[in-house]
């Protein structure tokens, strides 16, 4: 018989926003094969989606979390985590006051659980056990017009921080043809943009059989052809991987949007060694150039994890200076957390927390003005953005997404799922601003 389907439950926390993040959340897993448990004592995974949280709110919050340790302690196998405002604002503080918390991710980053639920970047952040496939993933979204699409589960790294290759064997590519014909379901359905998902997107294909092998670039081309397919986008892959033919999809296909999301995690190629991420800090930068001259207008982010066990102060200097060099448009940046079951966790030269924590306020600081002077090339530039509701901070205003992951609050009419023309106005690290020009596009 087939293993039993996970369970999941979300408690929300705050605005209208959170909530249908939350409902993005629901989606998100319901495509990864998880169904919602009634209550937390049912779940395998446990959820919080948290605002700003202030004095009474913030006791209440704790509360919750109370019985989210004390479940977890019942079965360490549940995973606990928490998404939102109020975990991006305190950060790493989240796993120093509560270290059995599993995995943290801000608002709008909802695809940062499915990385790690399905990728290497972030377990350094976390430990989960995943499931088999049991045949087709379910078709369920909260946005209509936005799919994941798991191409791929399983890893065949073996990263020393990471526990996923223990836990969830060898890599299994789903077959092409069953991955086309849900693409052309979920277009029919009116999904507009298309996510793939895998542990190394990247190595897609290598397993399968001769007979209907393809790369990863091949898939690519064939999700692009499909009819109502605007945009496509994929998480994650490893820079090893990261070959010609994939950097040249993203010049060639209409659909394939201009980013790559291409984990650094350390700028030390001593580090990296002892990370067993099996490139170096050249290879890592000849990528870089790679995508530089086929996209030059491409926007790169990155993961990147300070305080690894024998990081001196001359390997954290390192990191800096690739992020410097690199300019990324944005990066995710977390201190290194020992997870069960890892060589990491053991080796020599574990660093004390203020140490970590110091390194990484300084590499913050430094991907923030990075990433701010990045956006500035959009200013004065109209962009394609597909509209994903109001904003955040402004009802009176909406809020889309560009072709570069960029987040755009902008001034007009339009419905989600509308692309519209947008010129852009102003310019921060990590979000944009503008006026609506023209649609490009209205909602069947």
């Amino acid at each position: 018989m087939p293993a039993a389907a996970k369970r999941f439950h979300v408690t929300t926390f705050g605005c209208q926003m959170n909530v249908h993040d939350s409902e993005r959340m629901r989606g998100m897993l319901a495509a990864l094969g998880y169904e919602e448990a009634p209550s937390r004592a049912e779940a395998d995974l446990i959820l919080f989606n948290t605002c700003s949280i202030r004095e009474s709110a913030d006791s209440r919050f704790v509360a919750h979390l109370g019985e989210a340790k004390r479940l977890k302690g019942e079965d360490p196998e549940r995973v606990v985590g928490v998404g939102g405002c109020w975990a991006q604002s305190v950060k790493e503080e989240v796993f120093e006051r509560f270290p059995f918390v599993d995995v943290a991710f801000g608002p709008g980053q909802i695809h940062k659980l499915a990385e790690f639920l399905t990728s290497d970047s972030l377990t350094a952040q976390g430990y989960f056990e995943f499931e088999d496939f049991s045949g087709h993933l379910p078709a369920r979204r909260e946005r209509e017009f936005q799919g994941w699409l798991q191409i791929s589960q399983g890893c065949n790294c073996a990263c020393s921080y990471c526990i996923v290759p223990s836990t969830r064997g060898r890599e299994v590519s789903r077959d092409p043809f069953e991955l086309v014909a849900e693409t052309e379901a979920l277009a029919a359905d009116g999904v507009r943009e298309v996510t793939l998902l895998g542990q190394n997107v990247n190595s897609y294909g290598r397993d399968l059989p001769k007979e209907v092998r393809i790369g990863f670039a091949e898939l690519l081309g064939r999700i692009d052809a499909v009819a109502g397919i605007d945009r496509i986008r994929y998480t994650s892959p490893h820079p090893k991987d990261m070959k010609e033919d994939v950097v040249r999809a993203h010049a060639e296909l209409p659909a394939l949007c201009e980013q790559i999301h291409l984990p650094l995690q350390s700028g030390s190629s001593a580090v990296l060694k002892r990370m067993r991420r099996t490139y170096g800090r050249e290879r890592y930068l000849d990528r870089v150039a790679l995508i530089r001259e086929h996209v030059p207008d491409c926007a790169i982010t990155t993961d990147v994890i300070v305080g690894f066990p024998g990081e001196t102060e001359a390997d954290f200097e390192q990191t800096l200076e690739v992020v410097d060099e690199v300019g990324y448009d944005g990066a995710f940046t977390f201190i290194f957390s020992p997870r069960r079951e890892t060589e990491a966790a053991t080796m020599d030269g574990q660093l004390p927390h203020p140490v970590k924590a110091e390194r990484l306020e300084r590499l913050v600081e430094l991907v923030q003005r990075r990433a701010s002077e990045r956006a500035q090339r959009f200013v004065g530039r109209t962009m394609e953005v597909l509209v994903e509701g109001t904003s955040r901070t402004d009802e009176t205003r909406l809020r889309g997404r560009t072709r570069h992951g960029k987040a755009v609050n902008f001034d007009g009419a339009a419905a989600p799922g509308e692309l519209v023309e947008v010129e852009i106005t102003g310019a921060t690290s990590q979000t944009l601003a503008g006026v609506a020009a023209r649609p490009l596009s209205h909602l069947l």
